[in-house]
């Protein structure tokens, strides 16, 4: 849901200068050649997944849509290409006009992907193809790596609350991105008003450490922000003794204080300590939220303490140790020389960079229990059995957005994805990916 979805005015400008400058050179040469109309295959994907990780989750595919459909040389752009002389003239003569009208098909967002998994397929002219492909693979790398980290945190924590709170330690606009990608992979909230505005992701906040040391006591602040906010506050209780003010939390609430915020020291034996004092003082029903630096490793050790939300920040908005995801964007088929049918393409040199050419579908087959098994790839006829498997969706038809949905089933879809693999793929573990992938 974007904010324009909400009934709310939302700019949309454009994204053309989002790119490299050698996309356009190359666009410039080809048109030159006569070879920019030629009919080409680009595919995104990756050759391995991060270091350790057993699945990938594809993410941003609602902000490619976005993208494409804003993907247009205004005045301003034009005029700013000339003057660099980024290109000739009869380059941007053709720019002046260019609206993609080709077709994308894609992994629908939140669904899992593997290496050689055909995330995204971009069909239509060299020329249209060429100049999506910094824009796409920006967007691409930076969501599906926050949404892999979200997925493996919302594992960690086993069904309890998860909230976005990265926007300071993030580029302002990544902060947006961060957020929403995080929604998707599994969390429930956002500090981020921008992502709440833009999205409608549901946001949440209530007070830092300045504001108690603001005031003359922690009971003052306690006080000050029950009587603005209401008894069902989340009250931060760490700026000194933690015992103490656990107990002015309580008194000042009562019982139905809403919740307390722990944001520094040992999460563990804190958690256990305030739980106690809380149900002491009986305020049984009021929740314990732990922030200060939690990934997923510090999530899953605090799987058996009375914790019932997490806040998570650097480690989520930077893919926790992986902020991209290797994502590449290659030709692999363009029509022959007569113009008749495509011909496969893919860079052969030594090394680890080669790829599999042709214009390829993807599969997922699965055991007798219907749990995914095998990732399976191919660029001739898909096999009968596997043909109700398939993974990529129509995304844009002849230059029409057609694969536009609501965030929610972004986020649903991946849960549903990941149910779907096998158990191990949740361990935190370092480990290969948890089903191979075939070429056929």
């Amino acid at each position: 849901m974007t904010g324009s979805a909400l009934g709310l005015p939302v700019a949309v400008p454009s994204t053309a200068l989002f790119t490299d400058r050698y996309e356009l050179t190359m666009l410039q040469a080809a048109l030159h050649s006569g070879a920019a109309h030629r009919r080409s295959v680009f595919e995104v994907f990756t050759r391995r997944l991060p270091e350790g990780r057993r699945y990938g989750v594809a993410a941003g595919t609602g902000r490619v849509l976005d993208a494409v459909e804003n993907f247009r040389f205004d005045d301003d752009v034009l005029g700013f290409l000339a003057r660099e002389k980024v290109v000739d003239t009869a380059t941007l003569d053709w720019l002046a006009g260019f609206r993609f009208r080709g077709d994308i098909h894609g992994y629908p967002e939140g669904e899992v992907y593997f290496p050689g998994s055909p995330i995204m397929r971009v069909e239509g002219t060299f020329a249209e193809g060429v100049l999506l492909e910094t824009v796409v693979l920006s967007i691409l790398n930076h969501d599906s790596a926050v949404a892999a980290a979200a997925s493996r945190m919302a594992v960690a924590a086993g069904g309890r609350p998860l909230m976005e709170m990265g926007a300071r330690r993030t580029h302002e606009l990544g902060a947006v991105a961060s957020s929403r990608a995080a929604y998707v992979g599994g969390f429930t909230t956002t500090s981020d008003l921008a992502a709440g505005f833009r999205y409608g992701i549901p946001t949440v906040g209530t007070s830092a450490h300045a504001f108690t040391l603001l005031h003359d006591t922690e009971r003052d602040a306690f006080r000050a922000q029950v009587q603005s906010m209401g008894s069902d506050t989340t009250l931060l209780v760490d700026t000194y003794d933690v015992a103490e003010a656990v107990r002015a939390a309580v008194e000042v609430a009562g019982p139905e204080l809403g919740a307390v915020r722990i944001d520094s020291g040992d999460l563990l034996l804190l958690a256990h300590r305030v739980r106690q004092q809380l149900d002491d003082l009986g305020a049984a029903k009021t929740r314990i939220v732990v922030t200060s630096d939690l990934d997923e490793y510090a999530i899953a050790s605090l799987a058996a303490a009375p914790v019932d939300a997490y806040g998570v920040g650097t480690s989520l908005v930077t893919g926790s140790g992986h902020p991209t995801c290797s994502m590449v964007y290659k030709l692999v088929a363009r029509a022959g020389e007569e113009g008749d049918g495509l011909v496969p393409v893919a860079k052969k040199s030594m090394g680890a960079k080669t790829s599999v050419g042709g214009r390829k579908w993807a599969a997922r087959r699965l055991d007798e229990d219907g749990v995914a098994e095998a990732e399976v790839i191919g660029t001739g006829p898909v096999p009968a059995d596997l043909e109700d498997r398939r993974l990529l969706v129509p995304l844009v038809v002849r230059g029409e957005v057609v694969g536009r949905e609501p965030l929610e089933a972004a986020r649903t879809r991946h849960l549903e994805a990941r149910a779907g693999l096998p158990l191990s793929a949740t361990q935190l573990s370092r480990g290969e990916p948890v089903i191979p992938t075939e070429f056929v």
